[in-house]
């Protein structure tokens, strides 16, 4: 992938500067395990779902803050008497972070045959929503100076 200079945009716009730091980031090597989904599933609605087979609620931890969510997964050891001949499904820790936008909340989560459903809010607050102005017609009002 090409690395593209953002600081020209830097200079020229204010506010923006954890948008440019998460494109600057999006270059690095990211974490492959655990594989995953991110789907929209309604207007204000969306959806990680997690390949995490082999591991039990117990062992799966979410946690939300400041526009991050962290999925953490810490596998209990193994019965050692067991003698396993081929390791195919991975049992190894991980941990994968997820940038979530201003006003997403997450909504709840649940495990079901091997993956991790998390549910994803966006509410706005009214401030935000769009909202239909009224164009008058007629006569305008104009305001009369006062003379001392």
């Amino acid at each position: 992938m090409r690395h593209f200079d953002l600081t020209p945009l830097y200079r020229s716009t204010v506010g923006f500067d954890r948008l440019f730091s998460l494109l600057d980031s999006a270059n690095a090597d990211a974490p492959s395990y655990p594989p995953y989904n991110i789907e929209r599933t309604g207007e204000n609605t969306y959806r990680i779902t997690m390949a995490v087979a082999g591991f039990s609620e117990k062992e799966l931890s979410l946690e939300a803050r400041e526009h991050v969510l962290t999925v953490k997964g810490d596998k209990e050891a193994e019965d050692e008497s067991r003698s396993i001949l081929h390791r195919g499904i991975a049992s190894r820790a991980f941990e994968r972070r997820f940038q979530i936008a201003e006003y997403v909340r997450v909504d709840g989560a649940k495990l079901e045959n091997g993956l991790l459903h998390i549910d994803l809010v966006r509410e706005l607050p009214e401030a935000m929503k769009p909202r239909k102005i009224e164009i008058g017609t007629g006569t305008s009002k104009q305001i009369e100076a006062q003379t001392h």
